[in-house]
């Protein structure tokens, strides 16, 4: 056998690997607590933080770790939930909008300030200002290079304008 298995790359995904099992397990308390999963808190938080409050099925799904049918599947329950609705796409019938409602505007606004806690105390708190701006640079050239279409739909340019009434 001719694998190194102290090979510094085993450390790094391992170590980010373990970082990420770590954080996301002391958020998923939190969530729990507030009756959201933690899948349904990265849709609402990516609703709220997209122009419109708003975003095509597809990107929603591209920003992510859901498939589209898995981002349908999620879209649905948390439909019928109040948190979310379904918008037809004014310029494409076979593309929808999720579009976050007032219910799940007040279900972020219950978590966040939790959330917030948790994430300065775990995660911001552990490193320096310059430690923090490096990986976050880090992280966004990672994801681009992984998951280029993560940034989909989250400008106004993306969107097509809302038919006024």
């Amino acid at each position: 056998m001719g694998t190194d298995f102290d090979d510094s790359r085993f450390t790094a995904i391992g170590l980010f690997a373990e970082a990420f099992t770590g954080l996301s397990s002391r958020f998923a308390a939190q969530l729990e607590h507030h009756r959201v999963s933690p899948v349904e808190f990265e849709v609402l938080m990516r609703l709220a933080r997209s122009p419109q409050n708003r975003l095509r099925m597809t990107d929603l799904a591209g920003q992510t770790s859901l498939s589209t049918s898995g981002v349908t599947r999620v879209v649905d329950r948390m439909d019928r939930g109040g948190l979310i609705r379904r918008e037809a796409c004014p310029s494409d019938r076979r593309s929808s909008f999720a579009v976050i409602t007032e219910a799940g505007l007040a279900r972020l606004e219950e978590i966040l300030p939790g959330h917030l806690e948790l994430v300065q105390r775990w995660f911001i708190d552990q490193l320096t200002p310059d430690q923090l701006a490096q990986m976050l640079e880090s992280l966004r050239t990672i994801r681009d290079a992984v998951n280029p279409c993560a940034t989909a739909g989250s400008s106004e340019e993306d969107i097509p304008a809302v038919p006024t009434r």
